[in-house]
C-alpha cells in the first residue's frame, strides 16, 4: 500500500500546485501585503501628458540619471520643474483621491485677492464657527474678538485652523459661496482631477484632487506675494483671549509644516520655501513643498504614504526632492504642468481626460490673474518668501512661467508678528507630534482626544482641535 500513498500524495501535490499556476492573483491575495492596498483606477487623466495617464511610476532615466529612490509608499506622487513644468517623475499623479488640508491652498488662492487690505478687522461671530467640522484642527479663534485678515490667514497657513478658514469664508460671502469660487478656479487652472466640498479639506463625500492639480494649485498660489509669505513663516506671534481690564496678549504659533521647521526624525529642509500639509482619517498624510537649489525650482506633492514610520510623507518628498534636484537635466520630462485655460496657447500639451471630474459643479472660472511680484527685503519681516513671477511670456509657442528667485538661507526660520495686539488663548499653544500622537491642546487645555480624526490632523501638528471627542469622517 504504501506505493499507492505515493501515486495519491503526488496527485494532491499536484492539484494543489495547478490551483496556484492556474490562479496566480488568489494567491498574491493571501500572500502579498502590498496587494491589500488600494489600486489606482484602470483610467485616469492623461492632461499634461500620456504618461501621466498611466498607471504606476512614471520616469524617462538618461545617460547619468540617477535612479529613483527605495521604498516609496506614496499612494500617488510628483515632482516638477516650477519654471518650465517639465514634470521629472510621477506615480498616480491623476488618481484622485482625498486631499484633506492642502486643499486650503485652492482656498487661499481663491480667496486671498478678494480679502484686502489684510489690515482690515473683523469681529468674529457664534455663527461663523458653527459650521466648523467636529475634531478639526484650530487655531483657537475666539467668537466676539476681533481679528485682522492677516492674523486670520496666519491661523490657515500655520495651523491650519478650520476656525479661520470658516471666518474667512463667511468674510469672502458664505461657505458655499467659496465653495464653488474653489470649484471655478480649480477649473480655470485645469485642475481638473478636483471636486470641491468643505473649503478647508475636512473630510467630505466626493471631495478629491491629484498629485498633479495640487502641484498645479501651489504653482498658481505661489505667483501671490501674500501666499508666498504665508507659507514660508515658520512662526508667528497670534491674537489671544481679550480678558476684561487686561491688555490682550498674544501666543506663539508654529508651522506644521515639518520641512520647514522640523521634528524629531526630520530635519528642516534646505531651500524649501512652503507649502501647505494635511492629514485626516480618510486622506491619511497629505504633502506639497517647493524648494531650490542651485538656481533650479522644484515642485513635490505626496499623497497618503503606507510607511509606518512617522513624518513619512516629509521624509519621503525630501528624497523625491533630492532625486529631482540630481536628475535635473539628465531625465527626458514624462509630462507638463499645463498653464491655466485663459493663458494656455493651445500647443497640445494637454491629453485625455482634459475635463472637470464627475460631481464638480462647472462654472466660467475667474481669469488668472497675471500681477507680477517679487519679494522685497522689508516683506512682512519674511525675507525668504519665493517670488514665482505670474506674467505669461510665449517662447516658441509654449506657455512658461518664470521664477524670480530669492530664497530662504539654509537652517534659516521666519517669524512675523500679527498687526494686532493679543494675549494668549488657552486652548491654542501646542507641540507638534508624530502621526501617531494624540497632540495637546496648549495652555490650561485638555488632551483633545484620539488623533487621525481632524482635517489637518495632530499627526501633523496642528494642535487644538473642535471636539474632544474622536470622529471618523465619511
Amino acid at each position: 500500500m504504501p506505493a499507492l500513498k505515493k501515486i495519491a500524495l503526488t496527485i494532491t501535490s499536484a492539484a494543489l500546485l495547478s490551483g496556484f499556476v492556474l490562479s496566480p492573483a488568489a494567491a498574491a491575495d493571501k500572500d502579498t501585503s502590498d496587494d491589500k492596498q488600494p489600486k489606482p483606477p484602470s483610467t485616469m487623466s492623461s492632461l499634461g501628458g500620456e504618461q501621466l495617464g498611466k498607471a504606476g511610476t512614471q520616469v524617462n532615466l538618461g545617460p547619468g540619471a540617477p535612479v529613483l529612490p527605495k521604498k516609496l509608499s506614496g499612494r500617488s506622487w510628483i515632482v516638477a520643474d516650477a519654471e518650465s513644468g517639465d514634470v521629472l517623475a510621477a506615480h498616480n499623479s491623476h488618481w484622485r483621491l482625498p486631499p484633506a488640508s492642502t486643499l486650503k491652498m485652492l482656498f487661499a488662492d481663491t480667496v486671498l485677492p478678494a480679502l484686502q487690505p489684510t489690515t482690515l478687522a473683523h469681529k468674529v461671530t457664534e455663527n461663523e464657527l458653527s459650521g466648523v467640522g467636529e475634531g478639526s484642527s484650530l487655531v483657537g479663534i475666539k467668537e466676539d474678538h476681533t481679528y485682522t485678515v492677516h492674523d486670520l490667514w496666519l491661523g490657515v497657513f500655520l495651523r491650519s485652523g478650520n476656525d479661520a478658514v470658516h471666518v474667512l469664508s463667511e468674510m469672502y460671502g458664505g461657505v458655499q459661496k467659496t465653495v464653488d469660487a474653489m470649484q471655478a478656479h480649480a477649473e480655470e487652472l485645469q485642475a481638473l482631477d478636483t471636486v470641491v466640498v468643505s473649503p478647508d479639506g475636512y473630510d467630505a463625500p466626493r471631495q478629491v484632487s491629484s498629485a498633479y492639480d495640487l502641484t498645479l494649485i501651489a504653482r498658481s498660489g505661489l505667483q501671490k506675494k501674500d501666499f508666498r509669505e504665508y507659507a514660508a513663516t515658520a512662526s508667528a506671534d497670534f491674537p489671544g483671549e481679550k480678558k476684561k481690564g487686561k491688555k490682550r496678549e498674544s501666543f506663539e504659533i508654529s508651522n506644521t509644516n515639518r520641512l520647514i521647521t522640523g521634528d524629531i526624525g526630520v530635519d528642516p529642509y534646505q531651500g524649501i520655501a512652503g507649502v501647505k500639509n494635511g492629514y485626516t482619517t480618510h486622506a491619511g498624510n497629505t504633502f506639497t513643498g517647493v524648494a531650490e537649489r542651485n538656481g533650479k525650482v522644484l515642485l513635490v506633492t505626496v499623497m497618503n504614504p503606507s510607511a509606518e514610520e512617522s513624518h513619512a510623507v516629509y521624509k519621503e518628498a525630501a528624497h523625491l526632492l533630492d532625486w529631482g534636484f540630481a536628475a535635473s537635466g539628465k531625465v527626458t520630462p514624462v509630462g507638463q504642468l499645463v498653464p491655466p485655460r485663459s493663458l494656455d496657447t493651445g500647443t497640445g500639451i494637454g491629453g485625455k481626460g482634459a475635463t472637470p471630474a464627475a460631481g464638480a459643479v462647472q462654472g466660467p472660472g475667474g481669469k488668472a490673474e497675471a500681477t507680477h511680484a517679487s519679494a522685497s527685503n522689508g516683506s512682512s519681516g519674511v525675507g525668504t518668501a519665493l517670488a514665482i513671477i505670474g506674467g505669461l511670456l510665449v517662447v516658441l509657442a509654449a506657455a512658461v512661467f518664470l521664477v524670480n528667485r530669492r530664497w530662504p538661507m539654509a537652517g534659516r526660520t521666519h517669524r512675523t508678528e500679527t498687526e494686532t495686539d493679543a494675549t494668549e488663548t488657552d486652548a491654542t499653544e501646542t507641540e507638534t507630534k508624530d502621526a501617531e500622537d494624540t497632540g495637546k491642546a496648549g495652555k490650561n487645555a485638555e488632551d483633545t482626544g484620539e488623533a487621525g480624526k481632524d482635517a489637518e490632523g495632530d499627526p501633523e501638528g496642528t494642535g487644538a482641535t473642535a471636539s474632544a471627542a474622536p470622529t471618523d469622517k465619511p
